[in-house]
């Protein structure tokens, strides 16, 4: 059985990639037995159960059928709490949307943008048409259909504009402010970026502006909101962060030098030597033996 389930999410987790996209029914055991890498696809799940949602620096106490929206850029945790949860959920990457024409709308909705809604109250009434269309998408990709895709994109922006017609959820903890709110997003954020756990997929997220992008806002948005709150720039957070990284990689791998200058994103190694040489005083090469 155990293998069997792991050769399930093995699959489960291939057509996700190749398709960009994969809508299925939750499991009633209230547990999703799939994985995937959220730093990568966005999530639409249609629910009913009672949950909390750890979402950026809010929580959600739901009980009853809601409908949620994860942006795989904003951290988020699910705690399901009674003994049953069911319902549908779509995941869908970034790439995959950005062929909608309303693709620019994703995020500005305010549904996954930072300081937005991420979960609605449905009706019964709402849960029964909102079924409808996820049992449509779960149809719809098995299907031979040549323009399947789009039909799936106008799925998912129905859903959205849908949701745009409901009053937003209300209950959750108002008293952070914007500052605030941006600065535990971005902190969390940026913590998600590590262990570099292999030199093949470098470290992407290496600058303010980086960041500021991620999290739709302006970078000067960003730096003042940041410094605000901690007293540290962003840029200082992010040289803190691969530093330690950088140290961790240098003590407890053996990838050379240059390897470790790729991974943590420098396009040449000479880059990595300066940048570490002036935070820390020394160079890699000579941390390491000092460390051994």
């Amino acid at each position: 059985m155990e293998q069997r389930a792991i050769r399930e999410v093995s699959k489960f987790n291939n057509e996700l990639k190749l398709q960009g996209f994969k809508a299925f029914q939750i499991e009633e055991d209230g547990t999703e037995t799939r994985t995937y890498s959220r730093k990568e696809f966005y999530k639409i799940c249609l629910t009913t159960g009672k949950s909390r949602i750890h979402y950026s620096d809010k929580t959600y106490e739901q009980e009853g059928t809601i409908l949620f929206f994860g942006n795989p850029h904003i951290p988020y945790s699910w705690e399901t709490i009674s003994t049953a949860c069911v319902g549908y959920t779509i995941l869908f990457s970034e790439e995959f949307f950005k062929n909608s024409e309303r693709s620019e709308s994703l995020q500005q909705s305010s549904f996954f943008k930072i300081g937005g809604t991420p979960v609605l109250k449905i009706t019964e009434e709402q849960r029964i048409f909102l079924n409808t269309i996820f049992q449509k998408m779960i149809a719809e990709q098995e299907s031979s259909y040549v323009f399947k895709d789009e039909l799936i994109r106008n799925y998912i922006n129905l859903i959205i504009h849908e949701s745009l017609k409901m009053k937003p959820s209300e209950n959750y903890d108002q008293d952070k402010n914007a500052s605030s709110r941006l600065t535990s997003v971005f902190l969390e954020l940026l913590e998600r970026q590590f262990p570099i756990e292999t030199t093949q997929n470098p470290l992407q997220l290496k600058t303010a502006l980086h960041y500021a992008q991620k999290l739709n806002v302006h970078v000067n948005y960003l730096n003042r909101a940041v410094k605000e709150v901690t007293g540290k720039s962003t840029t200082t957070h992010i040289t803190e962060r691969i530093i330690t990284e950088a140290k961790a990689l240098l003590q407890h791998t053996d990838w050379s030098i240059s390897e470790t200058a790729y991974a943590l994103g420098f396009e040449y190694p000479t880059y990595f030597n300066n940048f570490f040489k002036k935070n820390t005083g020394t160079n890699p090469t000579r941390f390491r033996l000092e460390e051994v």
